[in-house]
């Protein structure tokens, strides 16, 4: 009996290229029609990059897939994409490799095989706008990390002097602790003349204070508070270069106006020296602080990672899956084995996770709907899943430009109250009963 001929799959993309990205040099696999070398090495300098372009452009490639190595991807993908070639990004955890058929060369032809059938996706990347503020954003996030770090090395060396400044003061780095410690490293020693500096607002004594400033004046602590305080200063004036920096892209992206109605609300500046929620409102088209638990910061992360257009997701649930809160499926033999929310490194799904834990404590309805989750499941679910309900307010408001109105918490519960009561009567109903309403009596 002859033997059937295999069909080979047909090829989505036939004019695709697979690209190995490596730290010292890049393989790169295009379709053995298109060329009588069909793989190729390219250095990784911008004139490697420049050759490896126009060697793909004339095997007349157009599309061309690679993988998120690290961040040496990164001018690669810069330079195909501003030649015109349609650049995907794919994640390695899409691609099985066959076992022990591992090498540079394989890995390109691999990747040009899976991406020519169609058997990849890409993952997302924002416009270049935003690419820029999602930098000067993330430098931010770092420089306010950094800051926080030699204020717990200040606090150490405080404490290791005996200087008990702490337990008297909320934040050392306030106005009265700022004074005190900057005093200390310019030499004032004498403990009632420190604890002048206390501000009017402060609830504990200056003998207090003077009592928690006695302690012993070792030269090498101090010098490593010196050092330390004036860390902290040059990474307040980094900051305040990029706050200055995202004033402006968050200027040039605006293209709305949005009206923000009367009274400030609570967490709209940023720590710095400018007030970012109109700037925001502006250029997201929304005003997303209105959000419970959505503060300026949250905001700007969330805009600097995502932007205000959402276009490229059909739905929310592509978004809120593209940010790991939505539960994943793992089926096998008609069992779940599991269903959790994959592990994701997102900035934008940590600042909504952030957020939703500030809503424990909310008497809006939000935080109504918060505890309520918590009294049926463990509290990181129903964190997960008050972030999922933020995303998908974002989402709405930024694709329909819906205002947000919160509709209380009193009016959530009864909300809920009634949906119990619907939902006994239903239960009843089936097991041959009926439940009628009675007054209270008093």
């Amino acid at each position: 009996m002859a033997m059937r001929k295999r069909e080979d799959s047909p090829e989505m993309f036939p004019n695709a290229a697979g690209i190995d990205i490596g730290g010292s040099s890049h393989w790169v696999a295009v379709p053995r029609t298109a060329d009588d070398e069909p793989v190729r090495e390219f250095g990784t300098m911008t004139d490697d990059l420049n050759a490896m372009a126009d060697w793909l452009l004339a095997c007349g490639v157009d599309t061309v897939a690679l993988e998120s190595t690290g961040a040496y991807w990164i001018p690669v993908y810069e330079v195909l994409e501003r030649r015109g070639l349609a650049v995907w990004l794919v994640d390695a955890r899409q691609m099985k490799y066959v076992p022990g058929r591992k090498s540079d060369v394989l890995d390109c032809q691999w990747l040009q095989k899976l991406m020519s059938l169609g058997l990849l996706r890409a993952a997302w990347r924002p416009g270049d706008k935003v690419c820029v503020v999602r930098a000067v954003a993330r430098q931010r996030e770092v420089l306010l990390t950094e800051q926080g770090s030699w204020v717990q090395r200040m606090q150490k060396t405080l404490v290791q002097m005996n200087i008990q400044l702490t337990e008297v003061l909320s934040d050392i780095m306030g106005t009265t602790g700022q004074a005190i410690i900057r005093a200390i490293v310019a030499g004032e020693r004498d403990p009632k003349v420190l604890a002048r500096y206390r501000h009017g607002r402060i609830r504990r004594s200056a003998d207090d204070i003077a009592r928690a400033l006695t302690g012993n004046w070792r030269e090498e602590h101090l010098f490593v508070l010196k050092q330390a305080l004036s860390m902290y200063d040059d990474i307040a004036r980094h900051l305040g270069e990029c706050d200055a920096r995202l004033q402006t892209l968050v200027d040039e992206s605006g293209s709305h106006h949005v009206d923000m109605g009367t009274g400030p609300r609570a967490g709209t500046r940023l720590r710095g020296n400018f007030d970012q929620r109109q700037r925001l409102a502006n250029w997201a088209g929304v005003d997303l602080t209105r959000i419970n638990g959505l503060g300026v910061s949250t905001v700007l992360t969330l805009l600097s990672e995502i932007g205000p257009d959402l276009s490229r997701f059909a739905s929310v649930k592509h978004f809120c899956s593209w940010l790991g809160l939505t539960p994943g499926t793992k089926i096998s033999g008609g069992k779940v084995l599991s269903s959790g929310t994959k592990r994701s490194a997102n900035r934008a799904r940590q600042a909504l996770k952030m957020a939703a834990m500030t809503l424990s404590h909310s008497d809006s309805a939000l935080g109504a709907f918060y505890r309520r989750l918590c009294a049926r499941m463990d509290k990181p679910r129903a964190n997960t899943a008050v972030a999922h309900k933020l995303a998908r307010m974002v989402y709405f408001m930024l694709t329909r430009g819906e205002a947000f109105v919160d509709q209380g918490q009193q009016r959530y519960e009864e909300q809920q109250r009634q949906r119990s009561i619907a939902a006994l009567k239903r239960r009843a109903a089936r097991l041959g009963f009926r439940i009628e309403s009675v007054p209270a009596t008093p």
